[in-house]
């Protein structure tokens, strides 16, 4: 909720992800909340826009939300490109108005900004999922260790 997400977003997002099989139907959902189906229901409309979970037919044909191992990473970036977008669209506003007006001159620090924002946040996503998908080695010791890489 802290992120901006709506109270009832983020406890279905929260059941998912302490739920042992990484989804649950929409009855299971409202059963474990104890809310109602269509609080449910818009929760779910709005975790799947932000690309948080996903949903399969499963038995019975009902649907299944899920939570993938790749969530986060998925809307890190998905995140890293609007800003990349609110960059973009201050430059085309720095061309509109003119390189000396000073609407111009704030339009292009939040466009240099946006950018180092966008970059670092991809380039630490891309680190992070590199050291979250390297299975550490064992050693003889018989404890896991990371990869000779990660020093």
């Amino acid at each position: 909720m802290r992120q901006g997400m709506p109270k009832m977003t983020a406890r279905v997002l929260t059941c998912l992800f302490i739920a042992d099989t990484g989804s649950l139907t929409a009855s299971e959902l409202v059963q474990h909340l104890q809310v109602s189906p269509a609080s449910v229901s818009k929760a779910i409309a709005a975790l799947e826009d932000h690309g948080l979970i996903r949903r399969e037919r499963g038995e019975r044909r009902r649907e299944r939300y899920f939570v993938d191992d790749d969530v986060w990473y998925q809307s890190t970036i998905e995140s890293a490109r609007g800003i990349a977008q609110v960059a973009e669209t201050a430059r085309r506003g720095v061309g509109i108005l003119g390189r000396d007006s000073p609407a111009a001159a704030r339009l292009e620090n939040i466009a240099r900004f946006s950018d180092f924002i966008s970059e670092s946040i991809l380039r630490a996503t891309e680190q992070v999922r590199e050291v979250l998908h390297t299975k550490p080695e064992a050693s003889s010791g018989g404890t896991a260790t990371p990869g000779s890489d990660r020093g």
